[in-house]
Order: C-alpha cells, then structure tokens, then sequence
C-alpha cells in the first residue's frame, strides 16, 4: 500500500528514482546549450522534448491546444494536492 503525501517519497524503488534522473539528464544533454541559442535561456521545446515528429513548434494550433490542456491538468494537480493535505 502507498502512503498519501511526502511518506510516498520512500516507496519509490531505486529503479525508479534512477529513470526521473535518466529523463532529467537527457532533457539537459539532447539540447543545444550553447550562449545565444533556445536552450541556453532554458527553453528546451515543450516539456524537455526537442522539435520532431511528436512535437512542431511551428504549429500554433497544436502548440495553443497542449499548452491550454498542460495549464489545466496542472490546475487539477494543484487542487489535488491540497485535497490530500486535509
């Protein structure tokens, strides 16, 4: 059984905390960081993931459309959280 709220922190595996640090350290390598460029500001394209067939920043539709649904569920997460506090 997982515990609600920060005691959840020590059921992670090992494995697991190893695959956030592996996403976490490809998100910083897979974009170019160099002076002047997107990623140097840190903007590493829509959730870490470079330009590419799931993801055309020149789309605007497309771009309006998963920012608005990221806006909500991120909303969602935030009522969620406090919810399990009380």
């Amino acid at each position: 059984d997982v515990p609600n709220g920060l005691a959840a922190i020590s059921k992670v595996p090992a494995a697991g905390w190893g695959q956030i640090v592996a996403w976490m350290a490809y998100c910083e390598i897979s974009v170019d960081q160099k002076p002047g460029t997107p990623g140097a500001k840190g903007e590493l394209g829509w959730q870490g993931i470079p330009p590419g067939p799931s993801y055309n920043p020149a789309d605007k539709e497309s771009r309006t459309k998963k920012l608005k649904s990221e806006l909500a569920n991120g909303r969602l997460a935030m009522m969620a959280i406090i919810g399990m506090f009380f």
